[in-house]
């Protein structure tokens, strides 16, 4: 028996690496990931290959459990309430325009359409009425991750842009409870309980231990964050806690019967959202925890996705197509009704009101999780409820970002990079900051050919300089820049403090985008991560010194030559622009015997070079020998 699960596992793990691969195939054609999973999936299982058998399912459940437990925990990391102040009001009127509308309005309308879904036909109405219910609560999940992942893509910010986040984030968090509630309900009227008090007394019970079990977990998972161990480590005893939460749900389950006549059902994944939410918002571990997260969670997303894919019928799929996209058009409807309530109520700009829905289209781990649980529960129509929902999620993956990145763009708060300037044929510098770091670093690019300029943000005080052009500006904002003529800047330096350099950086990113950024870190730590993500290339002078007295040791020769103190002999930088260059080997090119090619950088990448390597337009050439030779060269590359 052991030898055979292992068998088992072991071969899923194949299917699972194999459709993580298939599914990079989908993304290049601009599907989302867990698309090509699921097709992985169902390829792999009994509707066509069968190399996953369905009678092999249940042995595999759980890792359905493990990966739920981790969606849980990723889902309540994104309800941080410190980002989510400034828009409470907005968020709260459009979670409750969205929550009633779309759980309310759906399930009515399914209920009444009923006879027009396969295999709720001849269902007694009572079944009818938790089917419908349990289809309303899926359709208020919400997708963090592609939510996320969008706003990252366009760098957007602004107040529509939290709103949607935090609306996303707080809708999950509430269908995990109204899920649960829902789910209890379903299960005591199919099994012919009633729902008298002592029924409401113990859902009440149920609720209230997973919210208490959900802080204990959080205070247990603050331990293995606080200690110094390997960080591999912490994620496994992260992913062992969360299976535990589902492991003690099962005993509680197994074993209370006999004690109370009553199955107390504890919620895994509510007591998985609040211990998340508790290290999220009550330790100082927040970071690390998120960090792990993004760790574990693409792993855990391979074999959740690839197994639900091979839980599923392909004849089953195909013939509720159909009513998956009428059910995909209900949704939409509900959701546009929610987010006009939404606006209307929380008074927001009346230009979010068509488009505030916008953001809420895509579904993926919860609704996919929330149907999992249902289908294992319920399996006389559990898996065709399933296999509707999962081809609703599809339509919903592809149609939801690109609507929600529509709607970013619509209100104004995509930050994306300005497209790089053409190069005019005159390296220019522009350094801000006035002092005499930038008067030095100014002496010596116009002594190799560059012309530079420094700009000083001050009041009406003016500068005189008459080797190199001093500007002043009265403080750093776009309408400053206009004046500027950044647009003819190849690399731009700022001197300035951390604060005013990241606004400088940010500015130019988006309005001017200039390839070369070059920043004087100061020290403030939370600005490393801010320039990181604009490609700023940044120094810090505590250790710039350190760092050169290192290089000095180890290789003197060279050191002096990348620092100019060999007058003869210079290093540069050179971005190939000459077409007739394009496509010819170093050999070919017959550059002089004293220029050296240190390294070819393209898109990122930097290339071993030889004489057989073949420069490409926008390569970055870096050049070493005496300084004629090497000018030579340049003028050769670029022009």
């Amino acid at each position: 028996m052991g030898t055979q699960f292992l068998i088992l596992l072991v071969g899923f793990s194949i299917v699972a690496i194999a459709g993580y691969e298939i599914a990079k195939v989908f993304q290049k054609i601009k599907f989302p990931l867990i698309t090509g999973l699921i097709i992985t999936g169902i390829v792999a299982g009994s509707s066509v290959l069968n190399f996953i058998p369905s009678t092999t399912l249940p042995k595999l459940n759980f890792l359905n459990d493990i990966a739920l437990a981790i969606i849980a925990f990723s889902a309540g990391s994104e309800l941080y309430l410190k980002e989510l102040r400034s828009r409470i009001s907005s968020i709260k009127w459009m979670t409750i325009g969205q929550l009633v509308s779309t759980f309310v309005l759906s399930a009515i309308v399914i209920y009444y359409a009923a006879d027009y879904i396969p295999f709720m036909t001849g269902l007694p109405s009572k079944v009818k009425i938790i089917i419908a219910v349990l289809f309303g609560v899926i359709f208020v999940a919400r997708s963090p991750s592609s939510a996320i992942a969008v706003i990252n893509e366009l760098r957007a910010n602004g107040p529509f842009t939290k709103t949607a986040m935090g609306v996303t984030v707080v809708k999950d968090v509430l269908v995990i409870i109204l899920f649960a509630v829902c789910f209890s309900i379903a299960k005591a009227v199919i099994n012919g309980e009633e729902l008298g008090l002592v029924f409401l007394l113990f859902l009440a019970l149920e609720l209230v231990l997973s919210f208490g079990l959900g802080i204990l977990l959080g205070k247990i998972l603050q331990i293995p964050l606080s200690l110094k161990i390997n960080g591999h480590v912490k994620a496994v005893i992260v992913t062992l806690l969360g299976f535990g939460v589902y492991l003690l749900a099962s005993f509680v389950k197994a074993n209370t019967e006999s004690i109370f006549h009553h199955e107390i059902i504890l919620e895994p994944l509510l007591i998985c959202i609040i211990g998340s939410f508790y290290i999220t918002n009550y330790t100082k571990n927040r970071i690390e925890f998120i960090e792990l997260l993004e760790e574990i969670s693409p792993i855990i997303f391979i074999i959740f996705f690839t197994l639900t894919g091979a839980s599923l019928s392909l004849q089953t799929l195909a013939k509720v197509f159909w009513i998956a996209l009428a059910l995909f058009a209900l949704r939409i409807f509900t959701m546009i009704l929610g987010g006009v309530f939404g606006v209307i109520a929380a008074k927001d700009d009346k230009k979010y009101t068509y488009i505030s829905w916008m953001p809420y289209v895509t579904q993926a781990g919860v609704a996919l999780g929330l149907t999992t649980i249902i289908a294992a529960e319920f399996p006389t129509w559990g898996y065709e409820f399933q296999t509707i929902i999962i081809a609703i999620i599809v339509i919903n993956q592809l149609i939801g970002p690109p609507l929600f990145k529509m709607a970013i763009n619509l209100v104004g708060e995509s930050h994306l990079k300005h497209t790089t300037p053409e190069y005019d044929g005159i390296r220019d510098a522009i350094i801000f900051g006035l002092e005499s770091q930038s008067i030095a670093l100014a002496m010596s690019l116009k002594q190799h050919g560059w012309v530079p300029k420094i700009i000083a943000v001050s009041d009406g005080i003016k500068q005189n300089n008459n080797d190199f052009e001093v500007i002043t500006i009265s403080d750093v904002s776009l309408q400053s820049f206009k004046i500027l003529k950044l647009e003819n800047a190849d690399v731009i330096v700022c001197l300035m403090s951390d604060n005013e350099n990241y606004k400088i950086a940010e500015l130019i990113y988006e309005h001017v985008g200039t390839k070369d950024i070059i920043v004087r870190y100061n020290g403030t730590r939370s600005y490393l991560e801010k320039f990181k993500s604009l490609g700023v290339r940044t120094i810090d002078p505590s250790l710039a010194m350190i760092n050169l007295l290192d290089h000095f040791v180890r290789s003197p020769n060279a050191t002096s030559i990348l620092l100019g103190l060999d007058q003869n002999q210079d290093s540069i930088d050179v971005e190939v622009r000459n077409k007739d260059i394009h496509g010819m080997t170093l050999r070919d090119l017959r550059f002089p015997t004293d220029v050296i090619v240190l390294s070819v950088v393209r898109k990122g990448q930097v290339i071993i070079s030889h004489g057989y390597t073949r420069l490409r337009l926008e390569d970055i050439v870096t050049l070493v020998g005496t300084t004629k030779s090497v000018e030579n060269v340049r003028i050769k590359l670029e022009c």
